[in-house]
């Protein structure tokens, strides 16, 4: 039995990353899966992942931080699926600067891809989930939002709201059935993190207990346990993907 048969999801940032293989995953799992992302490319990783699936994926392209492109897709999925059973907030992005030089565009930008991007997708399919007294919210934070981290006072003040909202939306939406959790990543294998210079990689991987970066794979199936009946019982957690990079 595939553990999300007949359920419609949404996954933000999908093209490519932790987001086209939590997508993929879904998709193989059985749901029926909105991709979205603003890389017009999504079109195509959604026609893969449905051709590598047998499941229906779409692709949306349009930018989370804007409420009318994330009211606009979740339509698409009420209109193509019926319903929409799972959101995972997992568009976000990097401007990595020592916060003596780091620009307030560059904080916006980051605070509205990351943090309220997650605010407005989960504002959009709300009303669905309301509706059907039912769902999972799955928010794609990160270790540097539970550590902090040296240049990215933006990035880890993104990743740690996105904690706090987290806790928020699951004590508010807990009484219709709506679980809400979120998984941290530590140093994950995806082109964010190929971008990192090799020194701050370095430092990273030897604070790992295991040494080594994790894939994208391994982000994706902690994501589907929580999108499943196996965590009927869990709301409101950060469930940590780090290599014992954070304990």
């Amino acid at each position: 039995m595939k553990r999300l048969e007949g359920r419609a999801a949404i996954v933000t940032g999908a093209a490519r990353g932790i987001g086209r293989a939590i997508a993929g995953l879904f998709a193989r799992e059985g749901a029926g899966v909105l991709l979205f992302d603003r890389d017009p490319s999504v079109a195509e990783t959604a026609a893969r992942v449905s051709e590598e699936s047998g499941a229906r994926a779409l692709g949306f392209q349009g930018s989370v931080a804007s409420l009318a492109d994330c009211e606009r897709a979740a339509a698409v999925s009420l209109e193509n699926f019926g319903k929409i059973d799972i959101l995972v907030n997992n568009a976000g992005l990097t401007r990595d600067r020592l916060l003596l030089r780091m620009s307030e565009e560059d904080w916006d930008l980051v605070l509205d891809v990351n943090l309220k991007g997650a605010f407005l997708f989960t504002k959009a399919v709300l009303h669905a989930m309301l509706k059907a007294r039912s769902g999972r919210i799955i928010n794609i934070a990160s270790v540097s939002g539970q550590t902090g981290n040296a240049g990215q006072a933006n990035y880890a003040a993104s990743k740690g709201g996105l904690i706090a909202l987290t806790k928020a939306c699951a004590r508010e939406l807990a009484s219709r059935d709506i679980l809400v959790n979120a998984v941290a990543p530590g140093l994950i294998e995806t082109d964010m993190t190929g971008a990192m210079p090799e020194e701050a990689r370095s430092r990273m991987l030897e604070r790992s207990l295991l040494g080594r970066m994790g894939r994208p794979e391994d982000v994706a199936e902690a994501v589907l346990y929580l999108a499943s009946d196996s965590s009927r019982f869990v709301t409101g957690q950060v469930l940590g993907v780090n290599g014992g990079l954070h304990l």
